[in-house]
């Protein structure tokens, strides 16, 4: 074992006080956060003081520490007593502790301030959830941070997940976005969506509202479903069209998305392959590559497919395409291809068409019977406009805005207002 690494074991055995416990195994990896900066973390698994392997269908047994630490923060990712369950002589609470102390102990941990950067949104016995804020403001993609005790104060679990941006990455100003000034863009929002009844066996027609964020002048938005995902994305909305196919069957190419670090990788902290922009040529000999794949594995398909968008992931290009006429299901037929970063060939693809054939027996919807407008009447008195501070990809920012959401729906046969998340 590398002594570096080396040194961050001990470091995180003396923290834990997993003198009793034996190191199982430990492995290197890496990822992109949102700023498109590489992160480096250390995994480790140590078993109990009881156990020599582990249980014989593979599991660890009850007691198992299973931790990560960011190599060059020295910050402790998460760590997880398999059930719940410590034999640990480490980190550990008096009786009675104050949420007041357990919230001043994060801090110190994290280098966290709450109410600026954290909030608690849950609070159980021996339990604790918060969530990334600004200055009390959600933010967007959320980080979360949780801690659990057992009965005798040992810690079972402590996780932190998200960015928690310095200052310098937001753009601070008060909310001021109203429902008078989203009003055209919620209409425009408002979607005949069909959704899937497997009682019924049917396609229920609903009105309901895409999500998405509004910046706080009213002047721009930013999808919801990238935000989600954590990533940028190249935006290229190309329709891909033909005159001939390619008389030849695709053969694919197995794909491996778990990516081997060593040790001098992490500490000359070589950038992730995925940090790299793609470049207007890589951009152009993909949209090529995909499109001649399209010529052989669907042929017939000229104009009907469109490429949205192109990212690098896990040491891959995917390139996201969809119909270009797409109908109103709730889940759209989607393709996601992997190129190989230096050639630029596309390896292999997956294809969401099973997911749309579990209802290819249902019913059709009934005829419509409620227009759009009539929809929004019902539905506008139960919109809503949440303040969120959210990431701008392009800016490389965090800017305030309304999150543009709305939990009902409207039953597009008989007009009642459902709620969404009942469907």
């Amino acid at each position: 074992m590398d002594k570096r690494i080396e040194e961050l074991v001990d470091y995180t055995k003396a923290t834990f006080g997993l003198d009793d416990y034996n190191l199982l195994t430990h492995q290197l990896r890496r990822s992109v956060n949102i700023f498109n900066e590489t992160e480096y973390i250390l995994g480790m698994e140590w078993l109990p003081p009881h156990a020599q392997e582990r249980e014989e269908d593979g599991s660890n047994p009850e007691g198992t520490a299973s931790i990560d630490i960011d190599i060059h923060t020295r910050q402790f990712k998460s760590v997880i007593f398999v059930g719940g369950k410590s034999y640990a002589n480490g980190v550990q609470l008096q009786q009675h502790v104050s949420k007041h102390d357990i919230i001043k102990g994060l801090e110190r941990r994290t280098g966290l301030t709450y109410g600026e950067q954290f909030q608690l949104v849950k609070e159980e016995k021996g339990e604790y959830r918060f969530q990334e804020c600004i200055d009390g403001v959600k933010v967007s993609p959320s980080g979360f941070l949780e801690i659990k005790f057992d009965k005798d104060g040992n810690l079972t679990l402590f996780s932190i997940d998200g960015h928690f941006p310095p200052q310098d990455k937001v753009k601070k100003e008060s909310f001021s976005l109203t429902q008078e000034e989203v009003e055209p863009l919620a209409k425009q929002q408002l979607k005949l969506i069909e959704f899937p009844s497997h009682e019924q066996e049917r396609l229920i027609p609903v009105y309901g509202m895409e999500e998405i964020f509004v910046t706080n002048d009213a002047q721009s938005t930013i999808p919801f479903e990238f935000i989600a995902e954590r990533r940028s994305y190249l935006q290229i909305d190309k329709t891909l069209e033909w005159q001939t196919p390619i008389d030849q069957p695709f053969e694919s190419t197995n794909i491996d998305l778990q990516e081997k670090v060593d040790v001098e990788q992490v500490f000359q902290r070589e950038p992730h392959p995925d940090t790299f922009p793609i470049t207007k040529t890589e951009q152009e000999q993909c949209i090529t590559a995909v499109e001649n794949f399209l010529r052989q594995e669907l042929p017939n398909d000229t104009g009907k497919w469109v490429l949205k968008t192109l990212h690098r992931n896990q040491g891959y290009i995917l390139a996201t395409i969809k119909h270009t006429k797409p109908d109103n299901r709730v889940f759209q037929r989607k393709l996601q291809v992997f190129l190989d970063a230096e050639s630029l060939h596309v390896l292999n693809y997956m294809d969401n068409k099973f997911l749309l054939d579990m209802y290819q027996g249902f019913k059709e919807p009934e005829k419509i019977t409620l227009s759009k407008e009539g929809a929004y009447d019902k539905i506008k008195s139960y919109l809503e406009i949440t303040p969120v501070y959210v990431y701008d990809f392009e800016r490389h920012q965090y800017l305030l805005c309304g999150k543009l959401d709305c939990p009902y729906g409207v039953h597009a046969v008989s007009g009642e207002v459902v709620l969404l998340d009942e469907l």
